[in-house]
């Protein structure tokens, strides 16, 4: 376990930061926009779970609740991997593996079985906890480019990549599916759309 003694450390002021082993880099480098942005991500997801508490009581409540922490701690495995320079692994470090990904085809399958086929385009919002879900969405898109923009300098794990898509991918179908089953709302993208009569007399 990681163990926190003090929260600051006057270390950063300098515009460096420690990667885990002791090796610091610019906090501008690709490494730390990669694993901040993995950070930013947790926070909104943290953000979908704290709508879905304010839900009635429901096994479908519960368990997405489940998926969302699993989700989160994922996200921390991920991030730690990616705070390490290659070559300074440590011993039972956890890393992101295939099954980490193919656990949310599964879900995403089993969300999928319940959803109408879709036609359209999704606008963003809807209610609070959509809204959440595809801003997590967008914002796992751009972790998995600042990772992909880390792979051509150096080396990362192919996994890593993969969970990023995958999640991406899962976050969407989340949305549809709290819509489809929790009492959500979404809203479909109508090209080319007429503009309402937004006059206040009219």
């Amino acid at each position: 376990m990681v163990k926190i003694t003090k929260v600051y450390t006057r270390t950063g002021d300098k515009g460096e930061t420690g990667l885990v082993g002791g090796r610091r880099l610019p906090k501008t480098h690709s490494r730390i926009e990669s694993y901040g942005t993995v950070d930013e991500l947790n926070a909104l997801i943290g953000i979908v779970r704290s709508w879905n508490s304010q839900k009635s009581g429901s096994l479908r409540r519960n368990k997405f609740d489940l998926i969302l922490e699993a989700v989160q701690q994922k996200l921390f495995d991920l991030g730690s991997e990616l705070a390490t320079y290659p070559g300074d692994e440590y011993e039972g470090q956890i890393t992101l593996r295939e099954e980490d990904s193919l656990w949310l085809e599964e879900i995403i399958d089993a969300m999928n079985e319940e959803l109408p086929k879709l036609f359209s385009f999704i606008l963003p919002g809807g209610t609070p906890m959509n809204a959440s879900l595809h801003q997590a969405r967008t914002v796992c898109r751009r972790a998995e480019r600042e990772v992909l923009r880390l792979k051509l300098e150096e080396k990362v794990s192919p996994y890593a990549v993969m969970y990023l898509n995958r999640l991406s991918d899962a976050l969407f179908v989340f949305g549809r599916w709290v819509s489809a089953t929790m009492d959500e709302q979404e809203t479909l993208w109508e090209p080319g759309k007429p503009y309402p009569d937004w006059r206040w007399d009219a």
